[in-house]
């Protein structure tokens, strides 16, 4: 792997794809040793362990057939060698659902570095779409 555009732009990709499998490791695969993740609501895990930890068990049951729809980035820039930021979008679609629900649109912005060789999350924060109206 390089350090390009192109393969920051990929993690959101293999992100995607793991979920829509019912991968919980392949889904955090991506993600450093001592990441961070900032979940929709608040909650802050730190580690991956702790990540596969909380959503494994969420993925067998709630998730299970969970899937991510309309996946997109925004942007990947490097800011500086070895440091990058993406910026991606997809909706939630629960199992047996049609289409996403309009609530379940959210948008993950991704601290990147370059560590062993290859791009991994350091921090990601996950937050909902809303539309000022929604937000209250």
């Amino acid at each position: 792997m390089e350090q390009s555009v192109e393969a920051l732009a990929d993690i959101p990709r293999r992100m995607v794809e793991a979920w829509n499998r019912g991968d919980a490791e392949g889904f955090f695969a991506d993600f450093a040793a001592d990441a961070r993740l900032i979940e929709f609501e608040g909650t802050i895990l730190h580690g991956r362990e702790a990540m596969l930890e909380a959503q494994k068990p969420l993925f067998e049951t709630l998730l299970k057939g969970s899937r991510l729809v309309d996946s997109e980035v925004f942007f990947a820039e490097i800011v500086q060698p070895g440091v990058g930021v993406v910026h991606h979008r997809a909706a939630m679609m629960m199992a047996g659902e049609p289409e996403p629900l309009p609530n379940r649109t959210s948008m993950q912005t991704h601290v990147v570095h370059w560590l062993d060789e290859r791009w991994q999350i350091v921090v990601l924060q996950n937050a909902r779409v809303l539309s000022l109206e929604d937000a209250g």
